[in-house]
């Protein structure tokens, strides 16, 4: 009965919804489809939206454009957390990672730290409506994938079921996440990244101007467009399964990043490469084909989502919001949040509208560059911002993420400086923004009972 109840609550939901979704001609007593759909995530690692479909001339990503033509392309969605595990936190829960004590990066690792009642994994509504759950090992032939979860808990249970959707009953949907981990900065941007054509010449690239224009810049950069190409060619092989498999048209396929770019002051920073990210939707002969939304979308939408579509009502107590349909819930703003990070203790919250982009520094007697061992051995333009500082080289906007002090606000006007350079926090002519903006994220802080108010107990550090 409970699943014949949710996939009648599913089939009324697909046939009144008002946005985005085309049903074509059928009989009156023909019904809208015959099973529940297949809900595929791929989540691209450490990527912002450097696609060409959304812009980006000298990268090619056919199966992604692809993708987009046959969907639904947003271009303000925004991930939570500028890093993988406080992000992921979110996404599995679609609660603020701030809101359930998982906001500090690979925290909670040994200590047997539980989620808040009564938050749960939405893996456990999906396998309760009928669904086999799933974190992919091998994706398709030639590409294997790892099962990352990183989550800042100990669930009580395995979050998943299994590695494989074919792992599932005859007839059971799926609900599969899959992580692509090429464009993750390490050891793939040595090798199967240089390998993959085509190559991207360092001199045709085009850099932010908040990075030198430098060899080793343009070099790095070209590099991690490299890693976006061949992941592109690993979401070809994916859909490409589904097809073979005959399941492509009841599979709803979705495509995002975990976070932004692996780049200095991109990941781990409230700036827009830290936290905008691509997200694309794809459902065949459902959602109507080469729409581009400009909505306000937060990644834990995508979870509440995902719940509604498998026939499920998100719980009450979930900070994301249903982003599709009659039941959307459209945002005004979104928020996100950096805590501490590896051994850099820090904290910084933002609200960003369609507009305006506020930061907040918690702690702006330290600098941006704080040391840190990953970014000082693993990021090429982490180094040489310090070394090319020291020598007087760095035009003004390239010095401001070197200032050995932060401003403790920062607010940007994203429409006339997308690169968030220019900050208007002590101007006269926007204060009422941001007067604005703090009152709305004081009201969140308050209101979702911000965990970053509350020092951590253990601190963790690098080994040696």
């Amino acid at each position: 009965m409970r699943k014949r109840t949710a996939f009648y609550g599913l089939a009324a939901l697909l046939l009144f919804l008002s946005t985005g979704l085309s049903v074509s001609e059928r009989p009156a007593d023909e019904p809208l489809f015959t099973q529940r759909p297949n809900i595929l995530w791929i989540l691209s690692e450490d990527i912002s939206t450097e696609l060409a479909c959304y812009g980006t001339s000298v990268v090619q990503t056919p199966n992604l454009d692809q993708m987009a033509k046959d969907g639904i392309r947003y271009t303000n969605a925004f991930t939570t957390a500028p890093v993988c595990s406080p992000s992921r936190s979110a996404i599995i829960t679609g609660m603020y990672q701030t809101s359930i004590g998982a906001h500090n990066h690979r925290s909670h690792r040994d200590d047997g730290y539980k989620l808040p009642a009564p938050v749960k994994p939405i893996t456990d509504y999906l396998r309760q409506a009928g669904y086999y759950t799933v974190n992919v090992k091998t994706a398709a032939p030639g590409v294997t994938t790892p099962t990352k979860t990183d989550f800042n808990f100990l669930p009580d249970h395995p979050v998943f079921d299994g590695t494989d959707w074919n792992q599932r009953q005859p007839g059971q949907p799926f609900f599969a996440q899959l992580t692509i981990d090429e464009t993750h900065r390490g050891k793939a941007w040595k090798t199967v990244v240089k390998q993959h054509e085509p190559h991207i010449r360092p001199e045709d690239v085009v850099l932010p101007p908040y990075y030198p224009d430098h060899p080793v810049a343009r070099a790095d950069w070209a590099t991690y467009l490299e890693s976006i190409q061949l992941m592109d060619s690993y979401v070809g092989k994916i859909l490409q399964r589904l097809k073979d498999e005959g399941i492509a048209d009841n599979t709803v396929v979705i495509f995002s990043g975990d976070n932004g770019r692996c780049h200095a002051r991109d990941k781990q920073f409230l700036y827009e490469g830290g936290i905008h990210v691509p997200l694309i939707i794809r459902w065949p002969g459902k959602l109507k084909a080469g729409q581009v939304n400009t909505d306000l979308i937060s990644a834990i939408d995508v979870s509440a989502t995902i719940l509604k579509l498998a026939g499920v009502t998100p719980p009450a107590y979930l900070d994301g919001r249903v982003m599709l349909g009659k039941d959307a819930k459209k945002r005004d703003y979104i928020i996100a949040a950096r805590d501490r990070m590896d051994e850099t203790v820090d904290k910084m919250r933002c609200v960003r509208d369609k507009r305006f982009k506020y930061i907040r520094n918690y702690r702006p007697e330290v600098p941006y560059m704080q040391p840190n061992a990953y970014k000082e051995t693993e990021y090429p333009m982490w180094n040489l911002l310090k070394e090319l500082n020291q020598q007087g080289k760095l035009t003004s906007a390239q010095a401001l993420f070197v200032a050995p002090t932060k401003p403790t606000e920062e607010l940007y006007d994203l429409q006339t400086d997308p690169h968030e350079l220019s900050n208007l926090a002590a101007s006269a002519k926007h204060r009422k923004t941001r007067d604005k903006m703090r009152t709305i994220l004081d009201a969140w802080v308050r209101e979702t009972n911000d965990q970053g108010q509350y020092t951590e107990e253990k601190i963790w550090l690098p080994k040696k």
